[in-house]
């Protein structure tokens, strides 16, 4: 079996970011750009990739942790144009490496299936030494044009800079995606000189080496949106534009309703009969489960939310589990570390952080509920407050189960309330109650019978002179 090794080109700052993070780590549907070229690469056949790292570096070495050994990256300290960073790449080749994939870390939308075209193409032509794809496009401006012969072979590729004005109105271009044979790849690049107008050295000239020595084959790209490269923010934008599109209709295609307008992240997964409305976020390593329903605005990261669940409109989640035939929403904040257990509710402007909420509890208004364990069945009424912080450490509020906590109560943490217990309306608790007790903390109230009528009098009398002066002004 033939082993093809991606030599993936990432050294350049791409200055039209406008930015000091390398162009290669700008992320499109949750994965930097350089990740989705690596993907397809892996899913053509390549068994490992040489990414040759440049501006910073260090950075982008770094992104690539996820891929384990299959990666290596080497340093190209002096960029002096693409051929020099195959170069760079060469030694880390061993006998191993037959074929070496020729790919751009800055063209994310490149797929296996192109790519896979450009793996077979040497397959049963050994005298061939090299392959590239092509495309043909409306506007060619910047790119380099495929040159042919009278019979139609290959035989160079003339960047847009050195090419003449024949050569320019050619619309048939490269994209830069490269299949070559190890053996002829080191021999061609130690050639290559610098006879251009950048003064540098371009790999593209060993496409004419390749033509020379037996013939350079050209494999049509039926598709040359999925080829383009990023250069600025506006084409980041359009790209991850027809990413999101893509992972839309792969999670249709699966069974899943997706509204327009969803944003989905590519690690995102979603079961069957799921629906995701508009202007809904996944992001990370978000599941959703089976006929569960995200609503309008709602952005979950790396939360797995059970069967059957519901988050409505405008809710938030992070790093949590919403269970099975849960509902959150709408307006909840589900902070890290919540677990909203099977058929519990969290309701608007509920916000919970570190705390597990048990089968069948609920939260359904206005409520803070953080550090803490609320017990099945029990139920948490709007405006009650866990006070978990006391300015140095947090602490854990208990709640049993089938315990009821009135509107307007504030648990001060530690503090523990037993199974089926009663907190009573606008209680400041501050002690452990005990199973199947109710607390209760009030000022006792004092009824003024006729009194709001004098006090009536005398705050309008007091407000009087206030009034009149600010008419005179």
């Amino acid at each position: 079996m033939t082993t093809t090794t991606a030599i993936v080109l990432a050294a350049g700052q791409g200055t039209r970011m406008k930015s000091q993070r390398a162009k290669v780590l700008f992320e499109l549907a949750g994965r930097p750009m350089l990740h989705h070229v690596l993907d397809a690469a892996f899913e053509a056949g390549a068994s490992r990739a040489v990414v040759v790292v440049g501006f910073d570096g260090e950075a982008v070495t770094a992104s690539l942790a996820r891929y384990g050994d299959k990666v290596q990256t080497v340093v190209q300290a002096e960029r002096r144009g693409t051929g020099h960073a195959v170069g760079c790449a060469l030694p880390a080749l061993d006998a191993r490496d037959e074929l070496a994939m020729i790919l751009c870390g800055d063209t994310p939308l490149v797929r296996a299936a192109e790519l896979g075209a450009l793996a077979g193409s040497l397959a049963g032509v050994p005298d061939v030494s090299l392959a590239m794809l092509t495309c043909r496009v409306a506007d060619p401006t910047g790119y380099g044009r495929i040159l042919r012969d009278a019979s139609g072979r290959v035989t160079a590729i003339r960047e847009h800079r050195d090419a003449s004005e024949t050569e320019r109105a050619i619309d048939e271009v490269n994209p830069a995606m490269y299949l070559a044979r190890t053996s002829f790849l080191r021999e061609a690049v130690a050639k290559l000189e610098p006879n251009n107008a950048q003064g540098e050295l371009y790999f593209t000239d060993v496409v004419a080496q390749a033509a020379k020595k037996g013939g350079a084959v050209a494999v049509p790209a039926p598709d040359a949106s999925a080829l383009v490269g990023i250069n600025d923010r506006g084409q980041l934008f359009a790209a991850e534009e027809v990413l999101f599109e893509r992972v839309a209709e792969r999670h249709r295609s699966e069974g899943v309703t997706v509204r327009g307008g969803a944003r989905i992240d590519v690690s995102v997964t979603i079961e069957p009969d799921a629906t995701i409305e508009q202007a809904v976020v996944l992001r990370g390593a978000t599941t959703i489960g089976a006929g569960a329903r995200i609503d309008v605005g709602s952005v979950l990261t790396d939360v797995r939310v059970g069967a059957g669940a519901t988050v409505l409109p405008y809710s938030v989640a992070t790093k949590s589990s919403i269970g099975e035939s849960a509902q959150v929403g709408p307006f909840s904040h589900v902070r890290p570390e919540s677990e909203i257990c099977d058929s519990a509710h969290i309701g608007n402007f509920v916000e919970t952080k570190k705390t597990i909420v048990r089968r069948g509890a609920k939260a359904n208004h206005l409520a803070y509920l953080g550090d803490g364990d609320i017990g099945e069945g029990a139920n948490v009424g709007a405006g009650t407050i866990f006070c978990n912080y006391d300015g140095f450490k947090k602490h854990r509020t208990e709640i049993g189960a089938g315990a009821f906590i009135g509107s307007d109560s504030q648990l001060v943490a530690p503090i523990k309330i037993g199974v089926g217990a009663y907190v009573a309306t606008g209680t400041t608790v501050t002690m452990d109650v005990p199973d199947d007790a109710l607390a209760i903390a009030r000022l006792k109230q004092e009824n003024k019978l006729g009194y709001a009528s004098r006090l009536k009098a005398r705050l309008k009398a007091a407000a009087k002179p206030k009034d009149d002066a600010a008419k005179k002004a």
